[in-house]
């Protein structure tokens, strides 16, 4: 991965803006020590282990690194996701296997490993706290007294007006956080790819991520757009499938009514009350009543 604060030609397309910033060993050290209240001031120390293509799924990590012995590994998401837990124990279960590859598992010689650190930068549009807890148990199909396996990680919602500390510690953090709030604002009333364009062209007069865009106008226009593209994607899918859910409970409801009211009948009728048949189908009290009367 590079490390310089310029983007070559050659990045993979779909990397993500985040990606792309913090890829450099000097603003993802800011980053850290802004997290974690440190004062790193070697860049150097880092050793960045993201992965660029892990075994399950083709999936890729946004950054993750070593420093002072600890893995963190980073991601930011614009939308919500509780599966993010188990993403995790897929990259580190992958890292931790790259970084023990030459060790001997089944010696008798215990093989240390940097403990990890699991983070995620959120900003998208849906409302959620300055910090919050994503937990793996969660995502358990039984629930158990005694958790075999953990994995937590601490959301952080970096929009304006959360977490001030935190984005007051990295200005670039803040940067990003205000860069990709103007995107999403002018988005709203203009073409996705005007918007970004003068939301680049106005941060970097103002100075807000003002070097980087400069340096990656092109490349980051067009992450910028294919990042909010994406974005509304997914809330378009989400609302599409909850409509469709919402659909398909009222189709099963009518059903579940009809073969209430299908029984209620044939239970009348075998004990020849046709007179109530006749009254409950044009009084949805009365209709009621007899439901609750056969129990049904």
């Amino acid at each position: 991965m590079e490390q310089t604060g310029t983007v070559t030609s050659n990045r993979i397309y779909k990397a993500r803006i985040f990606e792309m910033i913090f890829s450099d060993k000097k603003e993802l050290l800011a980053l850290y020590n802004a997290v974690n209240k440190t004062d790193y001031d070697i860049p150097e120390l880092l050793e960045i282990n993201t992965l660029q293509n892990a075994i399950y799924m083709s999936m890729k990590n946004d950054v993750s690194f070593i420093i002072d012995s600890r893995l963190s590994l980073y991601e930011h998401q614009s939308t919500y996701s509780p599966n993010l837990p188990l993403r995790y124990l897929l990259y580190v279960s992958d890292i931790y296997a790259n970084i023990t590859k030459n060790e001997n598992l089944y010696g008798r010689k215990v093989i240390n490993i940097p403990p990890p650190r699991f983070l995620i930068f959120y900003n998208g549009r849906d409302p959620f706290p300055d910090r919050m807890i994503l937990k793996l148990s969660d995502m358990y199909s039984v629930k158990e007294d005694e958790i075999s396996l953990e994995l937590t990680a601490l959301m952080l919602n970096i929009n304006p007006d959360y977490n001030p500390e935190l984005l007051n510690a990295c200005k670039t953090l803040k940067d990003y956080s205000l860069y990709t709030a103007r995107v999403r604002e002018y988005a709203d009333r203009m073409s996705l790819e005007d918007a970004v364009e003068r939301a680049i062209t106005e941060c970097v007069k103002e100075g807000i991520l003002s070097e980087f865009l400069s340096k990656n106008r092109a490349e980051a226009k067009r992450m910028s757009i294919y990042e909010y593209d994406e974005e509304r994607h997914m809330r378009q899918t989400r609302a599409e499938g909850y409509e469709e859910g919402e659909a398909a409970g009222m189709a099963k409801g009518k059903v579940l009514a009809t073969q209430r009211l299908n029984r209620l009948n044939q239970l009348l009728a075998e004990q020849n009350r046709t007179e109530d048949i006749v009254k409950a189908a044009g009084n949805e009290e009365y209709q009621k009543k007899l439901l609750e009367e056969f129990e049904l």
